[in-house]
């Protein structure tokens, strides 16, 4: 069965990409045509692909790994926050350190003292220091809590990730692509797919877009974590008992 419909990536405007002069001409596979100025994204081809991408991420997931959700612009940063904390998966919704992934033994020094903040904050421990040394140590840790709060109870490398916008994740991508990662992204009409594992073609602008895919691949991690330590015959079995006919869908732009 599918995990979603053209009906709702249609309802969303993932198929809205951007005007035509700002393509990107590797995106051509990808585009439907153009209407008033702006390329119409083959809602097909998201649809296959957000298809492929649940169905990693759930494999990942039901073999004990994790998915990292990355979007940091204001547009997605929600839907990447409300859908990584409803799987209990890692996210990156306001600013990409560099290392996060690379030098990832620093990031966890730099999550440890985060923690270490933060118990002091519960043990009342910051009220017996100098008035200085407190808003200092509060607005370090709000600082750390901006930037690594969505990765606190990370404790490995990610196993996939999966990024909405690849021009504004670019250090992402290319540390993923650097440590062998798989990358799934919602990859737009101006952008370059090249170190993009599982293109989803779509909008990666518009709120609703985000939240619906986001929300895909989140589902599909939930999905994956009812599957942990069951064989695969049951995993199969499983599989064929949910699965369902659907009916075929034509857009039209």
């Amino acid at each position: 069965m599918s995990v979603v419909t053209i009906k709702q990536l249609l309802e969303a405007g993932v198929h809205f990409g951007h005007r035509t002069q700002r393509w990107n001409p590797k995106m051509k596979p990808y585009i439907f045509g153009d209407r008033n100025g702006i390329h119409i994204i083959d809602l097909r081809q998201s649809l296959e692909k957000a298809n492929e991408a649940a169905e990693f991420v759930k494999k990942e997931v039901a073999a004990g790994g994790t998915v990292m959700f990355v979007g940091t612009k204001k547009q997605v940063a929600g839907a990447i926050a409300e859908a990584a904390e409803r799987a209990s998966m890692p996210y990156v919704n306001y600013r990409w350190l560099g290392g996060m992934l690379t030098n990832f033994t620093t990031i966890q020094k730099r999550i440890f003292y985060m923690r270490e903040l933060d118990r002091m904050q519960e043990t009342g421990e910051f009220s017996g220091r100098p008035k200085k040394e407190r808003l200092k140590l509060s607005r370090e840790y709000d600082k750390l809590q901006r930037n690594l709060g969505g990765v606190a109870d990370l404790k490995s490398i990610p196993n996939c990730l999966f990024i909405i916008d690849i021009n504004v994740e670019a250090t992402a991508v290319k540390e993923a692509n650097r440590l062998g990662i798989p990358v799934i992204a919602v990859v737009d009409s101006n952008c370059d797919p090249t170190g993009v594992d599982i293109v989803i073609p779509g909008n990666d602008d518009a709120v609703r877009s985000a939240q619906l895919l986001a929300g895909v691949i989140a589902q599909a991690a939930i999905d994956g974590k009812q599957l942990v330590g069951k064989s695969d015959l049951e995993q199969m079995t499983e599989k064929d008992a949910s699965s369902e006919p659907s009916d075929d869908a034509v857009v039209e732009a």
